[in-house]
């Protein structure tokens, strides 16, 4: 498998094969250039105390560096700049949803109306380029009536796919029943939540943001794989059976975890050495199988994929790339080479995605 970019971008778009299945990225985000605007004024205003938000986009907004401004560009395109990088990298189509932390650090009246605002900038660019796009919906969360609605008219009305939330919403989750009426609307729709990280809230983060470790390397995937998993033993899927999440980066570890979690929910059930922690329905891992999609986001990594495809089942892990934090051609090219059957890379790239997000 390949671990670093072959010399140019064009020798390795000789490398691309020619394939039997459409690539399909089911992570890739976007962003209007005005919740850019939104976030300067925050940060010169210093009106969020959240250090992980200020760390963020302090240096996306701030720095001049070529990353930094690769990433505002190509944020803020859902035309032609967006369509040539994935003809270059293989892509047939993304399901795109507003960047994090998108409207989840705004209060709940500019939140829910930015949301909106998002989301028929997304629709109308899904309109223009059918074949080539699909939306998930942004939600405020902080107002979870207003967000039930917003989620109805974006699917129903607007054609987008399901939402995307990010996480914690000032470091709350949505475990808490003040959130329910949006998962009662998802549920009711069909419409799948991708769950997508953003930094550790304040009371999280401290030990992360010590060591450098409070963004994608870490402290992303801790912090989004303990908001699943409280929705797991709190119950939530028991009161919202066929709810459904998706998760990146192969489910922010958790697969890995299952036999662990299993035994030890167990045990602490039965010790009865945790108020919150009450009997489910089931194990751990029968909710991971049953109500959670996983993606390759950020994972063009054989052994970990083909774990999660046999734990999980391999109707369950579907391929993303993470554009533009992370859209390397390589990654493309080591997950075609992936050791698994035609039928199932077929089902990795393409028709698992087509299931869950009805494309």
């Amino acid at each position: 498998m390949y671990q670093t970019l072959p010399g140019t971008l064009h020798e390795a778009n000789e490398e691309l094969k020619k394939v039997s299945y459409k690539r399909i990225a089911t992570e890739e985000a976007f962003c209007p250039p005005e919740m850019l605007n939104i976030y300067r004024e925050m940060l010169d205003k210093k009106l969020l105390n959240d250090p992980g938000f200020n760390t963020m986009f302090g240096f996306y907004l701030g720095s001049d560096s070529l990353r930094a401004k690769q990433i505002r560009d190509y944020l803020t395109d859902l035309g032609e700049l967006r369509i040539s990088h994935m003809d270059q990298r293989g892509i047939d189509m993304q399901v795109i949803g507003l960047t994090s932390p998108g409207v989840q650090v705004m209060p709940a009246p500019q939140a829910t109306s930015f949301a909106a605002y998002a989301n028929d900038v997304l629709s109308d660019a899904c309109r223009k380029h059918p074949t080539r796009f699909a939306g998930l919906a942004a939600v405020a969360p902080q107002d979870a009536n207003a967000a039930a609605k917003e989620l109805e008219r974006s699917v129903t009305k607007l054609g987008l796919k399901g939402a995307i939330i990010h996480s914690h919403t000032f470091g709350e989750y949505l475990d808490d029943p003040k959130f329910w009426p949006l998962l009662e609307a998802a549920e009711a729709l069909d419409a799948p939540i991708y769950l997508h990280p953003q930094v550790p809230p304040p009371a999280m983060i401290g030990p992360f943001l010590d060591a450098g470790l409070d963004g994608a390397i870490y402290g992303f995937g801790v912090e989004t794989g303990l908001h699943l998993l409280r929705l797991i033993t709190t119950g939530v899927f028991d009161r919202f059976p066929k709810l459904t999440f998706v998760v990146g980066h192969l489910g922010e570890a958790l697969p890995f975890w299952m036999y662990r979690l299993d035994y030890m929910h167990r045990a602490g059930v039965v010790a009865k050495r945790y108020e919150r922690m009450q009997p489910i329905q089931g194990k751990v891992s029968d909710y991971l199988r049953r109500n959670v999609y996983v993606t390759t986001s950020g994972f063009a990594w054989e052994p970990a994929i083909k774990l999660c495809q046999e734990v999980l089942g391999v109707e369950r892990v579907l391929y993303a790339m993470d554009y533009p934090y992370q859209h390397d051609v390589a990654e493309v090219i080591a997950t075609d080479d992936l050791d698994i059957s035609d039928e199932v890379k077929k089902m990795l790239f393409q028709t698992n995605a087509e299931t869950v997000f009805k494309l």
